[in-house]
This record gives structure tokens, sequence and C-alpha cells, in this order.
């Protein structure tokens, strides 16, 4: 596995999505009065499980739920990867 990196920085985030053709979701079972619940990137084809929602929105809770991006750039062997995972920011 290549090296990953960590970032909480939401320009970052969108394009390395937009790269690999993610689109900001959420788990629908998770939702909450409307609100956004469990953040997931959708590539598609898409998921039964998973809402669309607008990037403002799953900023709002990336930054409520005092997250950051786990991902991976680039596999082992070059190829691009979709590796990633929401964490817990750093105290």
């Amino acid at each position: 596995m290549s090296d990953s990196e960590t970032t909480t920085d939401h320009d970052t985030i969108r394009k390395w999505a937009d790269q690999r053709g993610g689109r900001p979701a959420t788990v629908k079972a998770t939702e909450e009065d409307g609100h956004a619940g469990i953040l997931r990137i959708d590539f598609g084809p898409k998921e039964a499980a998973l809402d669309p929602i607008e990037w403002d929105e799953f900023f709002r809770k990336f930054d409520e739920s005092d997250l950051a991006f786990l991902y991976q750039d680039k596999t082992k062997d070059g190829k691009v990867s979709r590796f990633h995972k929401f964490v817990r920011r750093a105290a």
C-alpha cells in the first residue's frame, strides 16, 4: 500500500473526489430531521442506501463531527486510488 495523507481542507477533499468521479452522500438510515448522517463518497453506480447531498451540507456535517479525511492518491503500483475513510481529527 502506498502512503496515505490526512486533511481537513475542503478544497483538497472535493478535488480528490471529483478526480475520481465521487460525489458527496449520506447513509439514508442515519439521517436525522433532514440533516446528513454518516458521510460517504459515492463513486457510482448509485447505492440505494445512500442519498446524494450538496458539498456545502457535506462539509457542514464533516466539520460539526470533527472529522478528518484519510486518503491515498496512488496505489503501490501507481494507479489512481479511491481508498479513503473518515477519521476523528487529532486532539
